[in-house]
């Protein structure tokens, strides 16, 4: 068949192994949500969003069911949510949120990546001032008014927008956040995903060469089953 047929073979098993990662990710945070505030979506604002973001990754609904389902029965594993920060090469401050049921596991896992790159885990919250915390939501900016969007974000408290493409991305504060959810619930506004992020407050500047080195500790962090958001300051 050829090197043709084996360089799609690859892309296809890549995007495979990609959305499998996604919907284990996914699938921890609605086991993380039902566990914190039942399964009811209607009085669970970070259920809701754990299923906005099951539709806006196309996760079948199968396992978007067994995923609650498991969450809520006696067998269900417990979760900590723990967040590791650290320095990579060249100075870059990169925090790590996972979601485990051993965390010997996980300091011990996240630690060797950084280790064998030549860089070091630092202590809780010492990265806090490199980072803001804000809610992220992003929309389809297809067929749709923008003017019109726009203005709706605004008023549902959406500070910043960016439009890229086909996608609006609004933000807003990290306190402002269930806020917003519930504001473009109340409008009917479709967003295909929400979730609060690490956004950085100072970037470094690298070359080529050290960003391809920085992204294989990123790439390696990320392919670990315990993770679930890596975020840098890389410019």
């Amino acid at each position: 068949m050829g090197r043709i047929f084996e360089k799609r073979k690859h892309k296809m098993f890549a995007r495979f192994d990609k959305m499998s990662k996604a919907f284990t990710r996914i699938g921890k945070d609605i086991a993380i949500a039902v566990k914190l505030a039942g399964p009811d979506p209607a009085g669970n604002p970070r259920l809701r969003m754990a299923l906005q973001n099951a539709r806006g990754a196309n996760m079948p609904k199968d396992r978007v069911e067994a995923a609650i389902k498991r969450a809520v029965s006696k067998d269900a594993e417990n979760l900590a949510e723990v967040v590791y920060e650290g320095y990579g090469p060249h100075g870059v401050a990169i925090v790590v949120e996972t979601a485990t049921d051993n965390t010997t596991r996980t300091v011990a896992n996240v630690r060797s990546y950084f280790t064998r790159a030549g860089g070091s885990l630092a202590t809780s919250g010492a990265l806090d001032f490199l980072f803001q915390r804000r809610g992220v939501f992003k929309l389809s900016a297809e067929n749709v008014n923008l003017e019109e969007l726009e203005l709706q974000l605004i008023e549902c408290g959406a500070e910043d927008i960016e439009i890229e493409e086909d996608i609006i991305t609004a933000y807003t504060e990290y306190s402002e956040f269930v806020h917003m959810q519930r504001a473009l619930e109340e409008k009917n506004i479709h967003v295909i995903s929400a979730e609060v992020q690490r956004i950085p407050t100072t970037m470094v500047t690298l070359n080529d060469e050290q960003i391809e080195e920085l992204e294989k500790l990123i790439d390696k962090i990320e392919d670990d089953d315990d993770v679930q958001a890596v975020y840098h300051n890389i410019a």
